[in-house]
């Protein structure tokens, strides 16, 4: 059985699985008008959580939730199962696809063949799409791979029962209802204001205070962590923000993407003009990320502490700039 399904590539897994899903049945949505209808920029640090064995940073909203929000703002329902039994997980894919019901599954990096090596890495928050299966084989849309691929059985249960942090469980999802039409106006608005909430946030690892938490910390990582530890954790923060399916600055020029987008949309200018300054603070981001990788891919225990001291100046900068941001952003809605 093989649906008729068009793939198209998005810069970020979760994204790109909605404005598939999404033009399957019929509704033409932006992978950035996704984002930030979803709410999916943020910056948050998780100490007790690890991955690859460093702390969670992330620059997005929890795995789902943007779809999630995305649905409710929009008007679409949605059904999410995970599953004990690897059995029955397969046979609820298989289910579906016979009903011509393309779904999202939420699975785990590591062990995905078609994956470069150099991309894989024990992280259980990727997203694809099951569109189909022939002689036993799985048909993938993968949205951040140019073109469709394919697993077999024992691979794909291998990838949707991953282990470790985030473990899908077999998560699948897929819509069930939809309005006539999407009313986006109002879910845009929506959107914006509760990003502006969580980059705002009064909590020491939320947004912009998230952003200044990790700038301390840093700072501190030599002499606390020693020099191998302190790189290992730099170059987790930069992979996660140039390596995962960000579109690069982490999220940044996927959210500007967004405002230019509404702002046209909305016919407010000065979406547009924010646009563009959130376009000038993704470069700020992607700069850490080239300074931060000089350090940690020097493989040198007698990194300078100035070096760390310097990384961390700029995620400040940055901090200040993305403060002054979302309260302009606030108010221009």
């Amino acid at each position: 059985m093989e649906i008729d399904f068009k793939h198209k590539q998005a810069a970020h897994c979760e994204n790109g699985v909605v404005a598939n899903l999404m033009t399957y049945n019929g509704f033409t949505v932006s992978e950035p008008m996704v984002f930030g209808i979803g709410s999916g920029l943020l910056f948050t640090y998780i100490p007790f959580l690890k991955v690859n064995h460093a702390p969670v940073v992330s620059y997005r909203a929890m795995p789902g939730i943007i779809f999630t929000r995305f649905a409710k703002r929009v008007g679409i329902k949605i059904k999410r199962e995970k599953f004990r039994n690897t059995q029955t997980a397969k046979a609820r894919l298989d289910e579906n696809l016979q009903k011509n019901n393309p779904v999202g599954l939420q699975v785990g990096v590591y062990n995905l063949p078609y994956f470069p090596d150099e991309y894989r890495f024990h992280f259980n928050a990727h997203n694809m799409v099951v569109y189909g299966k022939k002689d036993g084989i799985y048909l993938i849309s993968d949205p951040v791979m140019e073109t469709v691929t394919s697993l077999t059985e024992k691979e794909l249960e291998k990838v949707r029962f991953a282990k470790g942090a985030f473990a899908p469980k077999g998560h699948i999802y897929y819509p069930t209802s939809f309005p006539e039409q999407f009313q986006l106006e109002k879910a845009i608005i929506k959107g914006i204001k509760h990003t502006c909430r969580d980059m705002l946030a009064p909590v020491p690892v939320v947004g912009v205070k998230g952003i200044r938490k990790i700038a301390k910390l840093i700072r501190k990582w030599p002499k606390t962590k020693g020099i191998k530890i302190a790189n290992h954790y730099l170059g987790q923060i930069v992979r996660m923000q140039e390596e995962i399916g960000t579109g690069g600055g982490g999220f940044r020029y996927i959210y500007a993407a967004f405002l230019q987008e509404a702002g046209k949309l909305l016919t407010n200018s000065q979406l547009l003009e924010l646009s563009n300054e959130m376009t000038l603070i993704g470069d700020q981001w992607r700069d850490f990320a080239v300074e931060a990788s000089r350090i940690y891919k020097n493989r040198s225990n007698t990194v300078a502490v100035d070096q760390y001291d310097h990384v961390a100046t700029l995620l400040e900068d940055i901090a200040n700039k993305e403060e002054v941001f979302f309260k302009k952003l606030k108010k221009a809605i």
